[in-house]
């Protein structure tokens, strides 16, 4: 029997930072190229080198002005920012790379269901069946002001929605039979109409017509990703979900989030090992510990609390400025904010004995040590089955991917834990290798 293989995926953002505030200061995080293709190809080719299954652009479609009023502490200080649409990026990505998975977050409450199935099919088309969508139903109100809407829709509605447009994006990729492009020029047949069906999808949110003029792609549909923390964003993840990403500070709370998702699996029909469950990690590496632990320390030194404050401001839906528990915060909140990053903040106040005002105030927490100690870390929480894989979010870009490359990877496969070569023919079969 083949033995279990660990799952790797990117957490990438369109500019020279993602999650640790400041990073974009250090010597070795490029800042040039930010709006060039060059970058995101070289990071396709870091990838892809390492073996990662692939990678995913988070996205926030908007300039977090949560945080005083405004977007000048997120903007002027460097904040994780999309500066560009990765919808542009990815086709680059594609072109320059044969294995590497490349996914999308795209709304479900601020597009129709039939653009997001158009889009997501033809980039499985060009990408030649690699594409993921990372499904979000939005979390800030600034967001669907952006697209015309004075607020977001209560959270269950949004859930609601967001069920519907999935239902009527699978009748719209349904609606292609696998052979109904024929390209025969010798009879004049380009293809069968009598294989293309309209969806006639009509909910209580969405309704759409059909067909999509776009044939039916490698995968059939993209690999579906989704965040779901709350209790109805895992009843949503327990039915479509073939990957999920968390935020779990130890591996008890790891082993409990799979332990949950797999029962609400069950009632759906699903076995566990149709969804992945990968954490999120970032690291820090050295050929030392001392080393290690020397580039931690100066990485912090760039950290920016107000920074900090503002991003978990974000996250949250609250301006942290202004609150001081997490009670308030979610009253602060109301329907906007991401349960998940309110949940994190609570981790650490938890592990660190400290309070949630505290807590809002620290940078994410980092793996810090050599590629043995950092493969330590991801076989136990691995073999113990608390985990599928992990989320890997930089903190210095794309430096930490090359020596996670370089180094990590490594080590993992000669633990017999990571593939050295792919096995599959599109995104979803690597993930089910």
């Amino acid at each position: 029997m083949t033995q279990r293989q660990m799952h790797l995926v990117a957490y990438l953002k369109t500019g020279p930072t993602s999650n640790y505030p400041g990073a974009w200061r250090h010597p070795e995080s490029p800042l040039d190229d930010i709006l060039q293709p060059e970058r995101y190809e070289h990071l396709a080719r870091v990838l892809e080198a390492a073996r990662f299954d692939g990678c995913f652009f988070a996205d926030t479609f908007g300039l977090s002005d949560t945080y005083k009023d405004g977007f000048a502490t997120h903007l002027g200080r460097g904040g994780q920012i999309s500066y560009l649409d990765p919808l542009a990026v990815l086709p680059l990505m594609a072109r320059v790379t044969r294995h590497l998975g490349l996914g999308a977050t795209l709304s479900t409450t601020l597009y129709p269901a039939y653009h997001l199935a158009r889009t997501l099919a033809s980039l499985d088309h060009v990408s030649a069946g690699r594409i993921a969508w990372n499904i979000v139903t939005s979390a800030t109100d600034l967001e669907a002001r952006n697209y015309g809407m004075e607020s977001l829709p209560p959270k269950e509605q949004r859930y609601d929605q967001a069920d519907e447009v999935l239902e009527a994006c699978c009748a719209l990729w349904e609606g292609w039979a696998p052979d109904a492009l024929l390209l025969d020029k010798a009879s004049g047949r380009f293809a069968d109409p009598g294989k293309v069906h309209y969806a006639h999808y009509a909910g209580r949110y969405v309704r759409t017509r059909g067909p999509l003029s776009i044939p039916r792609s490698p995968q059939g549909r993209p690999v579906l990703m989704q965040a779901g923390t709350s209790d109805r964003g895992r009843e949503f993840a327990a039915r479509w979900a073939e990957l999920v990403f968390i935020n779990a500070e130890t591996l008890e709370d790891a082993a409990r989030y799979r332990a949950d998702l797999s029962a609400r699996m069950a009632r759906y029909g699903r076995a566990p090992e149709e969804c992945a469950v990968l954490p999120s990690l970032a690291v820090v590496i050295g050929e030392t510990e001392a080393i290690a632990q020397e580039k931690a320390a100066y990485l912090a030194t760039l950290s920016d609390p107000e920074l900090v404050l503002a991003w978990n401001s974000a996250m949250i839906g609250a301006d942290l400025t202004r609150v001081a528990t997490e009670a308030e915060a979610v009253a602060a909140a109301g329907h906007t904010g991401i349960e998940g990053s309110r949940n994190r903040v609570l981790q650490v106040a938890r592990e660190q004995g400290i309070s949630f005002a505290e807590a809002a105030r620290k940078p994410r927490g980092l793996v810090v040590g050599t590629a043995q100690g950092v493969a330590d870390r991801m076989e136990a929480w691995f073999r113990a089955g608390a985990c599928d894989g992990f989320i890997l979010w930089p903190t210095i870009s794309p430096r930490m991917f090359e020596e996670f490359g370089r180094f990590v990877v490594p080590e993992l496969q000669r633990r017999g834990v990571f593939r050295r070569e792919y096995e599959g023919r599109t995104l979803r079969d690597n993930l089910r290798c």
